[in-house]
């Protein structure tokens, strides 16, 4: 069910370009050379002020546990 939640999550995302620009702001911590470091807590606490209820073990098992999810307005969202 949870898995669920993080899936609706991602789909709302790439939905919705200024609530992208809103996690990607929040839950990024950039690194060198630019490159972003995901906070998990960030993104649990983004999601949940959205009405999504999931933990970080479930972000990270969609993350890397399941099958690629390929989206089709993905290219839309680079930032």
């Amino acid at each position: 069910m949870s898995l669920a939640q993080v899936d609706a999550f991602y789909e709302t995302l790439i939905s919705d370009q200024v609530l992208y620009e809103q996690y990607f702001r929040q839950c990024c911590r950039r690194g060198f050379f630019g490159s972003c470091h995901w906070d998990k807590t960030k993104i649990v606490n983004f999601a949940a002020s959205l009405g999504y209820s999931f933990t970080e073990g479930e972000l990270v098992q969609l993350w890397f546990e399941s099958e690629p999810i390929l989206y089709e307005n993905s290219q839309a969202l680079s930032v």
